[in-house]
């Protein structure tokens, strides 16, 4: 099956590309908005000394917050390491929509409104909104706190109620600014704009964490380090060929509409396909878990600061928090056990929001559309679901397989290389997330060019159209003439 790019590759020409205008529009304003995104990395939270703060938190990994710091930073593009307005990136409207996604199944007030159409979509995101809301001013909370508290080290310039407050509208600020314009960029731009910033918080981090590795590999390399490195980056390397190829894989399910008489007019039976994705819930599975297992580890900051209490309860609890933060974080075995068991359970969960075997079955019977040696109605209900099945086994594998065996390198080769760091990135979830994000991106973009050479096709034939009628006109008029004549 040719991919989008060699699709887009045979398609592609600089005079088409240059007469979309509308594709020019939202291409500068999907790179103005990512642009707006890196500037808010750098601004940091107001009341913190900055300084102190890179200067404890700059290197190793003692700490649950150091762990959470490697986990969420790659995803939120360096704004928890600067400790920025952007610090909870768009993790609480992650959250929100995982929330209400579940509720579907169990509120019916919440499935009737996802049928409704446009009005129904319109109202469960505005309660995403206020649940993204409510979750980023919690989590704020927490953070504030823990600036607050955090043992050995004076963060703080002036804390207190006013410090926590400001934390709090901050925090909760530049997350609700990054799911508006996630939002406009969905709208305005190229892509789905909550993808492409997560997107672009890992490919910014790509160059620095490239540049230390190689530079530790430098300093202080041995064979088996070397050797590490290169399975690691052939790993990855087989990884996104096998995402590409399955991401552009489909199951076609034939559908015949017989012949149909309109009038006078008879319309001859037509064959057509509804095409089903391996993978039908994309790349939304990988970031629901790497939410749902990030989330745990901000609640573990606390451990630190709880283990020196004087309360044995809340001491026995702050303990139970750091070592639950000192396994359940990337590169060990318990994380990625779990990380791979949501991805499993979103894989299933979310293909059935997407895909419904009755909706699509009630469509087909109402269009008069049917598949070949199957009955319309129940018995093609349960032949879609079947399928469905299937398909989801194959693509829940598929996802655990990818997410799973880049991880699993890196916990092989940091277990036995001391001191060396394999950036996160080359894990499978960001290598998922950014092959998918692209193939989506290119997607999109062949969709533009393709409309506009439409479009062009579209006048060339209008205006031979009218050529044609005047010169019929013309043709016409002399002919009248020569015969008054």
């Amino acid at each position: 099956m040719t991919s989008a790019a060699e699709q887009l590759a045979q398609n592609f020409s600089w005079g088409t590309f240059s007469r979309a205008k509308d594709l020019h529009k939202r291409l500068l304003f999907t790179l103005g908005a990512l642009i707006v995104f890196r500037f808010g990395i750098f601004i940091p939270l107001p009341g913190i000394d900055i300084e102190i703060y890179r200067a404890a938190f700059g290197g190793g990994d003692e700490t649950a917050f150091q762990a959470l710091l490697q986990q969420i930073n790659l995803f939120a593009g360096g704004a928890l390491e600067n400790l920025s307005i952007f610090s909870l990136s768009i993790f609480p409207y992650i959250s929100a929509s995982i929330i209400t996604q579940l509720m579907r199944t169990v509120i019916p007030e919440f499935e009737r409104l996802q049928k409704e159409g446009e009005a129904g979509r319109r109202k469960m995101n505005q309660y995403t909104r206020y649940l993204t809301v409510f979750i980023a001013l919690f989590q704020a909370l927490g953070i504030a706190l823990l600036l607050e508290n955090f043992p050995g080290v004076d963060l703080v310039m002036d804390g207190g109620f006013i410090f926590r407050i400001t934390t709090m509208v901050t925090l909760a600020g530049g997350t609700v600014f990054l799911m508006w314009l996630g939002e406009q960029i969905t709208a305005r731009g190229i892509g789905n704009g909550i993808s492409l910033l997560i997107f672009a918080g890992i490919v910014a981090s790509m160059p620095s964490a490239l540049w230390n590795l190689l530079r530790s590999l430098r300093e202080d390399a041995s064979a088996l380090q070397a050797l590490g490195v290169m399975m690691i980056l052939i790993v990855s390397l087989a990884m996104v060929v096998l995402i590409v190829y399955v991401e552009r894989a489909q199951r076609k399910v034939t559908i015949q509409y017989p012949s149909r008489t309109a009038g006078n007019k008879q319309f001859q039976g037509q064959t057509s396909f509804i095409p089903m994705k391996i993978n039908a819930a994309g790349v939304i599975p990988a970031i629901f878990a790497s939410t749902i297992v990030t989330l745990p580890l901000l609640g573990a900051t606390f451990g630190d600061s709880l283990s020196d209490n004087s309360n044995v309860v809340l001491a026995s609890i702050g303990a139970g928090m750091n070592w639950f933060a000192a396994n359940f974080r990337a590169g060990e075995w318990p994380y990625l056990l779990l990380l791979v068991g949501f991805v499993v359970f979103f894989t299933f969960f979310y293909t059935a929001i997407v895909f419904n075997p009755e909706d699509t079955a009630r469509n087909l019977k109402e269009y008069g559309g049917f598949i070949p040696g199957v009955r319309p109605g129940k018995q093609t209900v349960a032949y879609l679901d079947i399928i469905l099945s299937r398909l989801t086994v194959i693509g829940a594998s598929y996802l655990a397989f990818v997410v799973a065996v880049p991880e699993l390198a890196r916990v092989i080769v940091q277990s036995n290389s001391t001191g060396l760091i394999v950036p996160i990135f080359l894990g499978g979830t960001s290598l998922l997330i950014m092959v998918t994000v692209s193939i989506d991106f290119v997607s999109q973009v062949q969709t533009h060019l393709m409309a506009q050479q439409y479009e062009s096709l579209l006048k060339r034939n209008q205006q031979s159209g009218k050529a044609k009628r005047r010169d019929t006109k013309s043709s016409r008029r002399s002919r009248r003439i020569k015969q008054d004549n």
